[in-house]
């Protein structure tokens, strides 16, 4: 072949940078459906074949179900699959529309008193949960169920009658925490980073900030490992670290931390790839099936945090 011709094909990409070596892993073990969202974010694949990899788990009532989230099996509709599912249109850019519009109606029709989403509803107590969501006969209203629905709704600029009373009452759980969780405050970051009050989160947000550096809710030196206390039922390693809570620089708990202190969690993440290109779950395990599925998720993630902080993934 001539030099000319030679120079003119696309470079062939390494086998051993970080978006290569997760592709292997993605392709060994994950679900369909991380299979087109890896597709989607790292290989230029389009967004449809992502909605019909989704449609699989959608029920009649508009809800999600079938293990759509790891942890949560069987066929049921569950609030903490819509979430799941609202995260997977947000990705792709197609969180809108009548899809969108019956996720609203469901969610109508499982919300509490105040307006929020259960993490459990009742009528699917006999459906297999992992430890972490706790089956309660009269589930209340939780934050970490409402919180990132709200804010997904919120950044798509979707707008429902449910909205309105979720909204109220992310507000008023986001503005009461005193003693909380990294889950809880992960939650809170995903309302107050889409909600339309601009001003009234920003002070939500720094208030929230001071209370995890109060409570050592975030590992400053992944190198003391032992210093950062874990949250009572974590797992252990279930360390949380800045990029947790501030997967983006564009989120507001970027500026809870340092450049110093986010560098070195981004250098602990990227690190924490494993041989087999997968990055680990940091949460209970309780089954087999769930755990492929998660780490699938959890490395596309991942990469997509290296990537927005503009670390070389490939």
């Amino acid at each position: 072949m001539a030099a000319t011709e030679a120079s003119a094909l696309p470079p062939t990409p390494s086998p051993h940078t970080p978006v290569a070596r997760a592709e292997r892993f993605v392709w060994h073990t994950a679900r369909v459906l991380e299979q087109r969202l890896f597709a989607h974010h790292f290989r230029g694949g389009p967004a449809d074949p992502v909605e019909t990899a989704l449609d699989a788990y959608r029920n009649e009532d508009g809800g999600y179900g079938h293990g759509l989230d790891p942890d949560l099996r069987g066929p049921a509709s569950r609030p903490l699959h819509t979430a799941h599912a609202l995260r997977v249109l947000d990705a792709v850019g197609r969180c809108a529309g009548q899809r969108v519009e019956r996720m609203c109606r469901y969610l109508t029709s499982v919300s509490t008193a105040d307006g929020a989403l259960p993490a459990v509803h009742p009528g699917q107590r006999g459906c297999p949960t992992g430890p972490s969501v706790p089956a309660v006969a009269d589930p209340p209203g939780d934050l970490l169920a409402t919180g990132p629905v709200v804010g997904l709704l919120h950044r798509n600029e979707v707008w429902h009658a449910w909205l309105f009373r979720a909204t109220d009452f992310c507000w008023q759980a986001v503005e009461s925490l005193e003693t909380s969780h990294p889950y809880e405050i992960e939650a809170a970051v995903a309302f107050l980073d889409a909600v339309p009050d601009r001003p009234r989160a920003e002070a939500a947000a720094d208030r929230l900030g001071r209370l995890v550096r109060a409570q050592g809710l975030a590992v400053l030196d992944p190198e003391r490992l032992d210093a950062g206390p874990l949250s009572p039922g974590y797992a252990p390693g279930g360390h949380h670290f800045p990029y947790d809570y501030a997967p983006t620089p564009g989120s507001l708990a970027r500026a809870w931390f340092t450049d110093d202190e986010m560098s070195r969690a981004l250098d602990h993440l990227a690190a924490r790839q494993g041989e087999d290109g997968g990055w680990p779950v940091r949460w209970r395990q309780w089954a087999p099936a769930p755990a492929p599925a998660a780490r699938a998720t959890v490395t596309i993630e991942a990469l997509r945090t290296l990537g927005a902080y503009g670390r070389p993934i490939g």
